[in-house]
């Protein structure tokens, strides 16, 4: 057995890894074990990954294949979005948006449901048009958006199988520019919350909670966002999303416009951090309740304040994926980045989760959270999918305990 530590260092595995070198070895590598869960990027925070087998698919061979006729792109399931976006950018193609950090690869997050930011943008699953996976009998499925089962394998932490191939829709390379707009007020990031995160095609704000308010990051395609929003200036300087550090990793902003790879994540592509000394988490919620929710938030700041390096305020589409947290709903996210002190952030998202339990959140999948079973009332597809799961994999091969505890047992 190896022990090994996820990418932030606060959770660690103990399994034996098997690293096949093609489909075939893989595909018998998962028909022979009785018990195996995937590793890509280690970029989850808790113990989605954990098992007594982890494969990994960084030796299995992975060719980006770009149909453009079709306007998609077809990759390995272990192909990071940076390679992803830089093989797009070379055909003058581009996704329709990216998380915050390149280094991610692309089946991770799609099965969690990762995401950028944008009111009309979707997650990142909401891209995928095919996936290709091994099943736990080491059979291989494909299945195509339009199928029966499709809109529930998605986003399927990886219970259903091991994702070999994703195929996601491409369009026609743009550019995006960004600004920064600092210390935005309460008053005017509640009360004017519809008309600044309609500010842009992708919108961030930046806070800790206190009274200084929050840092509004505007990204805008095609064109430039305006010198000054809701009376506030953009900065001139080159900004972090925590106040204080050093901006030389992040994407160019100023308003200067570069193409899409360049400018709709926070951090350089060819920057990929070999280790984060924090803890993260997220709650999305219905759009509906985001003025209520930044308030709560507020009323307990002072409660988070110990641990707290930032929180991000982002928008994300509703899609029809049975268990992404944007099923059938627009939702606010709340994303938390705590310092790397687990006791302590446990006990902050006690306070936290009680502030905001009024509200219906949803978790991120794949970061620290306390709450339950996801339930029906929160995932109306919850039943479907285990249908879907017993049905491929009856002996639960690819469900581990923390899956059970937190995702697929009776909240009843």
């Amino acid at each position: 057995m190896t022990r090994q530590t996820n990418w932030a260092g606060n959770h660690a595995y103990k399994f034996r890894i098997e690293s096949p070198r093609s489909l075939d070895e893989l595909r018998a590598v998962v028909a022979a074990e009785p018990r195996l869960r995937v590793l890509g990027s280690r970029h989850s925070f808790n113990g989605l990954c954990d098992g007594d087998v982890a494969v990994s698919l960084s030796e299995v061979p992975s060719e980006i294949v770009i149909d453009e006729a079709a306007r998609t792109v077809t990759c390995g399931g272990a192909t990071t979005y940076g390679a992803l976006a830089s093989a797009l950018l070379e055909q003058g193609l581009a996704l329709h948006n990216l998380a915050s950090l390149p280094h991610i690869c692309v089946a991770g997050a799609v099965a969690t449901a990762t995401h950028g930011s944008g009111n009309h943008n979707g997650n990142l699953a909401t891209a995928v048009s095919g996936l290709e996976f091994v099943t736990a009998s080491g059979d291989l499925v494909e299945l195509r958006r339009g199928e029966a089962d499709f809109d529930g394998a998605v986003v399927s932490l990886g219970a259903l199988g091991v994702v070999t191939r994703v195929t996601l829709d491409v369009e026609p390379a743009y550019e995006v520019a960004q600004r920064v707009y600092p210390g935005v007020d309460w008053g005017h990031v509640v009360g004017d919350f519809a008309e600044i995160w309609s500010a842009g095609y992708s919108v961030s704000a930046f806070t800790d909670w206190s009274e200084r308010g929050a840092d509004v990051w505007v990204k805008s395609r095609d064109e430039i966002p305006p010198a000054r929003l809701l009376g506030y200036s953009a900065t001139a300087e080159e900004s972090h999303p925590i106040p204080g550090l050093d901006p030389v990793n992040c994407t160019p902003q100023r308003g200067v416009p570069g193409v899409w790879t360049e400018r709709l994540p926070h951090f350089r592509m060819g920057f990929t951090p070999s280790t984060g000394a924090e803890i993260q988490s997220e709650f999305h919620l219905p759009r509906p309740q985001a003025a209520a929710a930044i308030e709560a938030l507020r009323s307990v700041g002072g409660a988070l304040a110990s641990v707290l390096q930032i929180c991000e305020i982002r928008t994300v589409a509703a899609d029809a994926l049975w268990l992404s947290p944007q099923y059938d709903q627009d939702t606010v996210a709340f994303h938390f980045t705590w310092v790397r002190d687990t006791p302590a952030v446990l006990s902050a998202l006690a306070v936290l989760e009680a502030a905001l339990a009024p509200y219906s959140p949803r978790p991120h999948w794949g970061k620290v959270f306390l709450a339950g079973p996801a339930g029906g009332a929160r995932y109306p597809r919850l039943g479907d999918f285990l249908d879907l799961k017993a049905r491929w994999d009856p002996s639960e091969k690819f469900t581990n305990d923390w899956l059970r505890t937190h995702a697929f047992a009776d909240p009843a």
